[in-house]
């Protein structure tokens, strides 16, 4: 058994500053006392993250990648994905990605065609991919349905596309990036929050559906977290991490991996992971 730590040099950051230092992850290993089990998820594992080209879905790449598995991954935006994949290829990542929108059935369906050939059936499905969203009267009905079409309907065909892979295997693992929005409810994001309590629903009767079959699902709830999506410029989103008011995409992309080396007796069914000074 091995305990799998996570050490960071200054080459690679997952934020939209490009003036910040740089940040490569180093992995080391020791043993475990007896009794301890953990997952492997280096070498001969493959993961598929949408959304992958920034934020906690890139964090994560990065940080799998950095134990050994190989990573497809997939954003909207070419610039961000080629820099992504750079990232990725800098410390030495068997990765790959493609420009994909996951609210369109034909892109899913070319995404999973181009993992099949790459990298043949991902044992995780990251779904990461998400937009932020106003308040239902704020937003046009154009944008409504591309957000629910993006967060919570691109979801289920990406986890459509994944079950016919992963269960003939009786294996796999599936991990919704939701948000603390599904419990809190704010003012003012009806139609975000909608989305996400959407994939809380999604995820606990998923789960019943495909326990059986061998196939976890992880739901993962984030605090308000660093990425692109937040409001706030990367000099005001590092003035709160100071304050611990915000997470990194780091500390989410962690606790997800922690839950994947969670031995497969243990299912770590739902994740909320706070700023420990966030207001509430």
């Amino acid at each position: 058994m091995a305990r799998a730590g996570v050490g960071v040099d200054e080459h690679v950051s997952t934020t939209s500053d490009s003036t910040q230092p740089q940040q490569s992850l180093q992995v080391d290993t020791g043993p475990l006392p007896n009794g301890f089990e953990v997952e492997d998820w280096g070498p001969g594992k493959s993961a598929m993250i949408t959304g992958g080209s920034t934020g906690i879905g890139r964090a994560l790449a990065l940080l799998l990648a950095a134990r050994g598995a190989r990573v497809m991954i997939c954003g909207r935006n070419q610039t961000e994905l080629d820099d992504a994949l750079r990232h990725l290829n800098e410390i030495g990542a068997d990765a790959n990605g493609v420009v994909a929108d996951i609210s369109k059935t034909s892109d899913v369906d070319m995404l999973f065609d181009r993992a099949d050939d790459w990298m043949g059936t991902a044992d995780i499905l990251v779904n990461n991919a998400g937009l932020a969203a106003q308040d239902v009267a704020a937003t046009d009905v154009d944008s409504i349905n591309y957000v629910v079409s993006t967060n919570l309907l691109g979801t289920m065909y990406c986890t459509h596309h994944a079950l016919e892979r992963m269960r003939p295997r009786r294996s796999g693992v599936i991990v919704n990036i939701g948000s603390m929005s599904a419990d809190v409810r704010e003012e003012g994001s009806s139609v975000y929050v909608a989305t996400k309590s959407g994939m809380q629903g999604f995820s606990a009767a998923l789960r019943k559906e495909i326990s059986k079959d061998g196939i976890r699902v992880v739901h993962v709830e984030p605090g308000e977290t660093g990425t692109d999506m937040n409001e706030n410029d990367p000099a005001q989103q590092r003035e709160k991490e100071s304050r611990d008011e915000l997470l990194k995409a780091e500390d989410v992309a962690l606790v997800v991996y922690g839950a994947l080396c969670m031995p497969k007796r243990a299912d770590v069914v739902e994740i909320s992971v706070r700023p420990s000074q966030q207001a509430i």
